[in-house]
């Protein structure tokens, strides 16, 4: 069989696995969410990148020397599903702006296996119904502790944390001041300085 090397070549209909997944050799980036692919927006405008890059440093600086990792997209994490059998299949590679995790364990040579502890996506034009939406959903069932949406157009965030099994927003912040961290006590980021430049 032909390697796939365009996503033109996939049954976009069909359910795929996360084994599918790892014999593509396509240049685009793709997500696989509950075994369908979903194309990545193209290649972020500046203000996106330029938030992305602020958070990447600040999130750094914050967790440096301690037991937290941080990753930037590309970066896969891999959520699973139990299957009737109880085994646990992959079917859901997402490849979020910004992640920390905490349990080194989840960590291996092709990303994170499990929820990380905390996600950052910045909407985009074109992705904002799926990142507040589909991967909402997506993260609050797989025990994604917290989740923020950053949006560069607006220069807010939200900050949505798991409580039980369902998420709470903690805040919506569109103004200098700082914004909690929940799952990493004691460390809150500056909103101007995460918007700085924008």
């Amino acid at each position: 069989m032909a390697p796939i090397t365009d996503i033109s070549q996939l049954d976009l209909t069909k359910t795929y696995t996360y084994a599918d997944y790892l014999t593509w050799r396509m240049d685009e980036f793709v997500e696989l969410i509950k075994g369908k692919v979903r194309r990545m927006s193209p290649a972020p405008r500046v203000r996106h990148q330029k938030i992305s890059f602020r958070l990447n440093t600040l999130i750094g600086m914050a967790i440096r020397g301690g037991s937290c990792q941080g990753f930037a997209a590309p970066f896969d994490v891999r959520l699973t599903r139990a299957t009737p059998n109880g085994d646990a299949q992959i079917i859901t590679v997402v490849q979020p702006d910004l992640c920390v995790i905490c349990d080194p364990a989840k960590l291996d040579e092709f990303g994170c296996l499990g929820a990380p502890d905390w996600i950052i996506e910045i909407l985009s034009p074109g992705n904002t119904a799926h990142d507040s939406k589909t991967k909402f959903d997506l993260y609050e069932e797989n025990g994604v502790r917290e989740y923020w949406m950053v949006d560069p157009g607006l220069k807010n965030v939200v900050v949505c944390v798991l409580e039980g099994e369902k998420y709470r927003i903690h805040g919506e912040f569109f103004e200098p001041g700082p914004i909690a961290v929940h799952t990493l006590p004691g460390l809150a980021l500056e909103w101007n300085e995460v918007f700085e430049g924008v």
